[in-house]
């Protein structure tokens, strides 16, 4: 239900504003957003300029908290700037509540602290590159398919204390399943074994935008290679800080954490 209202809120704004800013994706907490402006035009996002390619296509997202008020002007290439407001769709997020977990899971150690703090360096630049490359345009497929066991926003508390939010999607499936490219892009980031997520890879599909793949028991690419919707690139695991075998799949835009539900359709095999 929150999708197809999403859905037809994103329609309704397209049509009404498709002379300068045209958007392919529903607004939301959570969302990337793909638009269109006419060629030639400038963007910017809350005073932020966003970069459009050739054609006037562009990319932003907003994460799981971000306010519901935004604004986006165009200007033209003649100077003409245009202000288009934009109102997010609050959601609301699954918590659970767990007591009694052990003290030594509650706090790691000093030496686990700062491997962690290592990886989460890596992962920083890579989602960092700004790269050329238009991938983000094309309509992204589920990297593997199963039930799904965890969602995006979802937020534990453990012993009282609440834990970082969720900020992927959690896909179980048995040691070994082949993971694919959920679209187009380049590896920037392939580290078989961080302290929390694993076997980790990370793919550039431009503009900001990349795909992370977490907990993974192989990685069948490295650093610089290109791949194409559908490659295999790495086999689901249980590595890092896990009870199980799953792929948990993240989509970011630079350092705006976002829902990659929200970029495929719903899969038929989730129960």
């Amino acid at each position: 239900m929150f999708r197809s209202l999403s859905l037809v809120f994103f329609s309704l704004f397209t049509l009404s504003h498709a002379s300068a800013l045209e958007l392919r994706d529903p607004l939301t907490q959570g969302s990337l957003v793909r638009a269109k402006v006419e060629p030639g035009s400038q963007v910017t996002l809350n005073g932020q300029p966003v970069r459009a390619d050739v054609e006037g296509n562009l990319v932003f997202g907003f994460g799981r908290d971000a306010d519901l008020e935004h604004k986006v002007v165009v200007t033209s290439a003649s100077g003409e700037a245009t202000e288009f407001p934009l109102t997010l769709t609050k959601r609301t997020y699954r918590i659970q509540r767990i007591e009694g977990i052990a003290k030594r899971i509650m706090e790691p150690k000093p030496e686990d602290i700062a491997r962690a703090r290592q990886d989460s360096a890596q992962v920083k630049k890579a989602r960092a590159v700004d790269s050329g490359r238009v991938d983000w345009q094309q309509t992204f497929i589920w990297p593997l398919t199963g039930p799904i066991t965890g969602v995006y926003g979802s937020q534990r508390v453990y012993n009282g204390v609440p834990k970082r939010p969720h900020f992927g999607v959690d896909v179980a499936a048995a040691t070994g399943t082949r993971v694919v490219a959920p679209a187009d892009g380049v590896i920037t980031l392939a580290v078989p074994d961080m302290f929390y997520s694993g076997g980790t890879l990370i793919i550039d599909h431009g503009y900001g935008v990349s795909s992370s793949f977490l907990h993974l028991s192989r990685l069948l690419v490295k650093p610089g290679d290109e791949v194409r919707q559908g490659q295999e690139v790495a086999e689901v695991g249980a590595t890092g800080r896990v009870t199980g075998p799953h792929l948990d799949w993240r989509i970011n835009w630079f350092g705006q954490r976002l829902d990659p539900q929200l970029l495929v359709p719903e899969m038929a095999e989730n129960p």
